[in-house]
């Protein structure tokens, strides 16, 4: 697979991105239906949007699932607004760094990277300072058990297609997973644990210097 096709591949799986456990709360989301909540389903969804508005740093770990199946670990940590460091374990290369503009995709052992706009991807959602889900996405599938809600959000400002799924554990007040599907429908998962907020990074942490990977 030629690099730039590889470093989009992981911006889009991880702008929008887990497995080791099963979705007790499985969205059934169409590619492009968009579904009419009810009143008490729409007050979960705002209820999940107070969460994402409520912190303004995260750190924690993370499970990430690709669409082939293949598991990789690390710790991800969240600056809002718009920065964000996964931080991937050995012997995964990679490592994706969202300054506010940019995420950048860096494949450590190849000396080699690329970027792509920040706002292009799903994770806008996740690392706006503020976000109104209802207004500012088109919702195409909603679950709700045992304490978890599902929801299957669009951003109505994507030009890239796909949806990302968010489940939000409301007994601890926690986001547990997302899911981002892109346009051809290939999920990319991660999984959330031990999530502390209110953390303080340095801001060095969220740049990268790349070599830019040429297309062959």
């Amino acid at each position: 697979m030629k690099l730039k096709t590889l470093f989009l591949a992981a911006a889009l799986a991880l702008s929008g991105a887990l497995s080791g456990v099963i979705l007790a709360v499985p969205v059934q989301a169409a590619k492009t239906q968009i579904i009419t909540l009810n009143p008490e389903q729409r007050a979960a969804v705002e209820r999940l949007n107070v969460y994402v508005n409520s912190f303004q740093s995260l750190k924690g770990k993370f499970t990430q699932t690709s669409p082939r199946g293949k598991v990789d670990t690390g710790t991800v940590m969240i600056s809002k607004p718009g920065r964000m460091r996964f931080e991937y374990d050995n012997p995964s290369p990679l490592l994706i760094v969202a300054d506010g503009t940019w995420l950048t995709i860096t494949n450590k052992k190849m000396d080699r990277g690329d970027q792509f706009p920040l706002n292009v991807t799903p994770l806008r959602l996740v690392l706006s300072p503020e976000i109104n889900l209802l207004a500012e996405t088109n919702v195409l599938g909603f679950e709700q058990k045992d304490g978890l809600i599902a929801v299957a959000l669009q951003d109505k400002k994507s030009k890239i297609g796909g949806f990302i799924e968010l489940i939000y554990d409301e007994t601890n007040n926690v986001l547990q997973q997302w899911m981002v599907v892109d346009g051809k429908g290939r999920r990319t998962t991660v999984q959330l644990t031990d999530l502390q907020s209110g953390v303080k990074f340095n801001p060095k942490i969220f740049t990268a210097k790349i070599t830019r990977a040429q297309t062959k």
